[in-house]
């Protein structure tokens, strides 16, 4: 038996105006997706336990059967091992941000671009090497360059109880208050201010702004975290496998469940990925693994953005180039069972993640007769309040 997940990151949202009342999902044209609905198994599930915070790491640790109530310890240390980056116990692990941030002339900074333009990987890594050699580090602190705007910054012996936020969730807002607390956040606050001198008239930040595009202008660590424990799939289930994915959150949380991550070039984690690309590491991995879960993140950074024709169109080619051809591919093995489903909402009207239930399909299964929606995964009757539970269903475990 082939078992595959394929995650549209951030397609959930709420109804808008302009499309009629109805979701980004809805006005999509998917005809894949409704197709499996129709045919297999509807319904919602609560990615997000009650209490936990509505990031991608909580929520695709749920879809990838580990209760993130026992198991998360922050969002970095997942993105270490996918790095490469062996977290010793006191090791605090951060996801470094490279942002945009405005500074007004009369005092307040606003939070422009959480990832500085989604900023080309060999630009953001130039960045990241002369921070190296530039930034006041302490023994011990090290940043490693990682895709786009996402870095790593490792900080021996710091207390993991700090209340840094994630620049996703302040996009267009003022964040003075923030940057100006006192107490144990003094270190990491210095750090930033350490990054504008240095980043200001920086010859990459020079050629973005002849080119009218945002500056990377700061560093904004946060996510952070120390390495967890995990059970691998292996262990679990009895299973091999691999993970797909631009992103080094869904390749650090393969890691630590024992699968695979499979470096796809072209690759980005943006609207512009290559999707065919992704497809056949996914197909020609379950030619010898027995699970594998490829993952899109443009439906995400569309949805920060605030882009509603760049969401449908982020949904649309998960449906058309990712969907449609994994079916294809799978038919083509004896036996195999498919999931498909958002990790978490990411409403345009927020620019942020959500809490709620997300559909998920289970494909085959009983037919639902409904398509795949917010709405219809809502009607189908069935919600799994504990969202690891999924992988069992998907299993065939319960």
């Amino acid at each position: 038996m082939k078992y595959a997940i394929l995650v549209g990151d951030g397609m959930g949202d709420y109804p808008l105006p302009e499309l009629g009342g109805r979701t980004p999902l809805e006005a999509a044209q998917t005809p894949h997706m409704d197709r499996l609905a129709l045919t297999g198994r509807l319904g919602l599930v609560r990615t997000v336990p009650p209490g936990l915070e509505p990031g991608s790491d909580v929520a695709n640790m749920s879809i990838m059967g580990y209760d993130p109530s026992r198991r998360h310890t922050g969002r970095a240390p997942l993105e270490a091992a996918s790095l490469g980056v062996d977290l010793a116990p006191d090791d605090l692990a951060f996801r470094l941000n490279l942002v945009n941030l405005e500074f007004k002339p009369d005092g307040p900074v606003i939070m422009r671009d959480h990832s500085a333009g989604n900023i080309p990987t060999d630009e953001a890594a130039g960045i990241i090497k002369d921070l190296s050699r530039h930034l006041p580090l302490t023994s011990g602190q090290k940043l490693y360059p990682g895709v786009s705007y996402r870095h790593l910054l490792v900080w021996p012996g710091l207390d993991n109880r700090l209340p840094t936020i994630a620049p996703h969730d302040y996009r267009d807002r003022d964040v003075t208050a923030y940057l100006h607390q006192a107490g144990p956040m003094q270190p990491i606050l210095d750090l930033i201010r350490a990054s504008w001198p240095l980043l200001k008239n920086h010859p990459v930040n020079r050629r973005r702004t002849e080119a009218g595009l945002p500056a990377a202008n700061s560093i904004w660590p946060w996510g952070q975290g120390r390495r967890p424990s995990f059970v691998t799939y292996r262990e679990r289930f009895g299973l091999s496998g691999a993970v797909v994915s631009a992103v080094d959150l869904i390749k650090g949380l393969g890691v630590y469940a024992g699968l695979t991550p499979l470096k796809v070039p072209g690759a980005t984690g943006l609207i512009d990925t290559n999707y065919a690309g992704k497809v056949k590491a996914a197909l020609d991995a379950l030619k010898t693994a027995d699970f594998v879960l490829l993952h899109l993140e443009a439906p995400d950074e569309a949805s920060h953005q605030g882009d509603l024709p760049e969401k449908i169109q982020a949904i649309e080619n998960f449906d058309r180039l990712i969907v449609g051809p994994m079916v294809g591919g799978l038919e083509k093995f004896a036996a195999f069972r498919l999931l498909i489903l958002c990790d978490h909402f990411t409403p345009l009207s927020l620019k942020t993640h959500a809490s709620d239930p997300v559909p998920f399909i289970i494909w085959p299964g009983p037919a639902s007769s409904l398509t795949y929606s917010e709405k219809n995964g809502a009607l189908s009757g069935f919600l799994l309040e504990q969202g690891h539970r999924l992988i069992d269903l998907l299993l065939e475990k319960s």
